[in-house]
């Protein structure tokens, strides 16, 4: 099959979305511009599905550019026959075809290549042609002892050639394939303790499980286990499977059966097995890391996308001891307008002044929420901000916001350019407070890897997770839309066909020539052509623009369209901007809509688009999601009591369970078996980050800190 036949099959599509597809990507379309503006092309293939189809046709030229390579190689050796070449054109995977390429790897010097040197090859020919039933097989390597050659007796002769023999054995792809297998099916992958003391991997001290179901999130414990000097990991499998089956095939019953059985034995336990079991570990590696990935990509997905709290006023506390709580007040359009520090989290701190410009910041500045970072002193400071509003003139509720990241940001040159004047802490208190204000906008600031909601990210491919994650926060940014006229470069150099140099040159444009009028002012801005525009524009909105459609999401290339579609329908662009065009979609079924898509050469999920844009043009996807819980008062882990029932918010989902934030602090784990009633494979098949959910304290460990909490039971 060609490739385009393997995606037709592995995706479940048809042969035009895929060609549609791959030569839209091989025109330069981004994947976002795909999705959203070519859906005509694709079937209207989702970004998720679009992400996977273009990582696993990259995936493919490269093993056809390795399998053409290795043809090559071949040839030139003057190697490759009929039956090799077709071997090689039907390897499937890359392991694949480099163990069909293995016997003719050029390589170092070994055992095996020092015994050829010594002219011992034929001697391995004639053992393994098996063809002499009878005599002394010392008797028959008697010829190749040679001083010269540094072959000082026969049992040198025969050790050498069944050096060669080894190698050859190891070399063999079939074998190796079937080894590979039986491992997946009846191997396990056993840990044990490197070193007799405590430490976080203490149930992996003594444990093993079946390498074909062994759960990912224990591969990569595993792995970091023995990377810091804890445990010992190994293969296991019983050796009599494997030998049974390896002297099947190659002892066929001749003078040399017991050489050939010990040496069978050798090539398996010195050179096979060593070398399967790295990539059997590597596999299992490689499979955990994309689950681990695909699970860090979800979670980050449904963080980003937490809805936003428009149109209020936030303070922002970044907690600390010795040098104490920076301050940051920011307004509503997310301009930092107040900054500050209080001391209020130590017994001999001044906490009735402290008290005292809170209050005096609410008043002033209208603090609608204050936001707390979790991090160092926040208990403290969750019980000084709790008291401090009960008395405030005003309603103000606070909030627990992560502070994953935030020192990432408030270190990096991002935040020096965006705050030159401001010190670390209270760049990181700007920060908190826009993170309720627009986690998006926010968030897009810091490295994903840094934002908290995955596992093992540290112990991954890193090129692999950054991609994947850089493509979740594209995916995002995209969806929702960006406001051309107050994105920053962070934001803007997340959409579609923008770089960063080109998102800097934007706000450089906006700075000199104030805000952006139309769209077509971008053509405007050094470095963006008209290819990055077509791929970007439809992402960028512009509020308030003479143009209405510039303000929505229909694409300049779609505007003559949905003009003409307005006026065909008895609307006007005026009416749009009014919102009084409710009854569109009853007006557009009484056009002939398929004349009017085949004058205009769009399709019916673009029409269906413009009308969507035209309804609702401040549409944003993050209104459907849960809303964070905001609070009023104090819960410490020493109240929780077994059995009491809470709500909190799903901060991370993990393999095993998740980890829900009921405001003490600490949060709590949900086991799998606690999440649902039913049978659930994974907990994100009913959880998600940000999700709201009652939870019930089943069990609390003030020493070790830990919390565990019930969803089923809670109900």
């Amino acid at each position: 099959m060609n490739n385009i036949q393997i995606l037709c099959s592995e995706f479940n599509l048809k042969p035009f979305q895929v060609e549609n597809t791959v030569k839209l990507i091989d025109e330069g379309n981004t994947i976002p511009f795909i999705a959203r503006y070519r859906k005509e092309a694709t079937g209207s293939l989702d970004d998720e599905v679009l992400r996977e189809l273009s990582t696993r046709l990259t995936y493919l030229r490269s093993l056809d550019e390795r399998r053409e390579e290795i043809i090559k190689l071949i040839d030139e050796q003057g190697k490759l026959t009929d039956e090799l070449a077709e071997k090689i054109k039907a390897a499937s995977v890359l392991s694949e075809l480099e163990d069909i390429y293995r016997p003719y790897r050029p390589k170092r010097r070994t055992r095996a290549s020092i015994a050829k040197e010594r002219g011992l090859e034929p001697l391995s020919e004639i053992i393994l042609a098996q063809e002499i039933k009878t005599g002394d097989p010392l008797d028959i390597a008697a010829p190749f002892v040679s001083e010269e050659n540094q072959v000082p007796t026969a049992e040198d002769a025969l050790a050498g050639a069944c050096d060669i023999i080894a190698e050859l054995i190891s070399d063999d792809a079939d074998y190796r394939k079937f080894i590979k297998n039986t491992i997946f099916k009846k191997g396990l992958i056993a840990s044990s303790a490197a070193k007799e003391e405590e430490s976080v991997y203490d149930m992996y001290y003594e444990f093993s499980e079946s390498v074909r179901t062994v759960a990912s999130h224990r591969v990569l414990a595993m792995n970091r286990g023995e990377k810091e000097g804890f445990l010992k990991v190994a293969i296991k499998l019983e050796d009599e499977i494997i030998l049974e089956y390896l002297c099947k095939q190659i002892v066929k019953g001749s003078v040399f059966d017991e050489l050939l059985t010990a040496t069978t034995e050798d090539s398996y336990k010195r050179l096979i097995f060593p070398s399967v079991e790295r990539e059997i570990r590597n596999d299992l590696t490689e499979k955990a890391e994309k689950q681990a990935i695909g699970l860090f990509s979800k979670n980050l997905y449904q963080l980003l996308m937490q809805p936003p709290f428009r149109g209020i006023n936030v303070l922002g506390v970044d907690p600390g001891y010795r040098t104490g709580c920076k301050l940051a007040v920011v307004d509503e359009t997310g301009k930092v307008c107040d900054t500050g520090v209080i001391f209020c989290t130590l017994p001999h701190h001044d906490k009735e002044k402290s008290a005292d410009i809170v209050q005096k910041l609410i008043s002033k500045h209208s603090i609608d929420l204050i936001a707390i970072g979790n991090g160092t002193a926040s208990k403290e400071s969750e019980i000084f901000i709790s008291d401090v509003i009960k008395s405030a003139s005003r309603q103000v509720h606070y909030i627990m916001v992560s502070e994953a990241g935030a020192s990432v940001y408030s270190a990096s040159k991002l935040a020096s350019e965006e705050f030159p004047d401001f010190t670390v802490e209270q760049r990181s208190a700007a920060s908190i407070a826009r993170r309720i204000q627009d986690p998006l906008a926010e968030l897009v600031k810091i490295d994903p890897k840094a934002i908290g909601v995955g596992q093992y990210q540290h112990d991954m491919n890193q090129k692999a997770l950054s991609e994947a994650l850089s493509g979740v926060v594209e995916n995002c940014v995209n969806s929702v839309g960006v406001d051309l006229n107050t994105a920053s470069a962070a934001l803007l150099s997340y959409v579609a066909g923008i770089s960063s140099a080109v998102a800097k040159n934007i706000v450089i444009y906006r700075e000199e020539n104030g805000k952006f009028k139309n769209r077509r002012q971008l053509l405007k801005v050094n470095k963006l052509g008209e290819k990055a525009f077509t791929q970007c524009a439809g992402f960028l909105k512009i509020p308030g623009a003479e143009n209405v459609l510039d303000s929505t999401s229909v694409h300049p290339e779609s505007y003559e369209a949905a003009q003409d579609m307005l006026r065909s329908v008895g609307y006007t662009e005026e009416d749009v901007k009014q919102n009084a065009i409710g009854d569109l979609k009853e007006r557009i079924k009484k056009l002939d809509v398929e004349s009017f898509c085949k004058e205009h050469d769009i399709g019916l999920p673009t029409l269906s688009d413009i009308a969507d844009s035209l309804l609702k043009p401040d549409r944003d996807p993050r209104d459907t999601m849960p809303k964070p819980v905001l609070m009023s008062d104090i819960l410490s882990m020493e109240d929780l009591k077994p059995g009491m029932i809470l709500t909190g918010t799903v901060r991370n989902v993990i393999d095993f369970g998740a980890f829900v934030d009921i405001g003490v602090h600490q949060d709590g784990l949900v086991h799998i078996s606690q999440i649902s009633e039913k049978f659930i494979k994974h907990p994100t098949d009913v959880l998600s980050v940000g999700d709201v959910v009652k939870v019930k304290v089943t069990d609390i460990n003030l020493s070790k800190k830990r919390i565990s909490l019930s969803i089923k039971d809670a109900k």
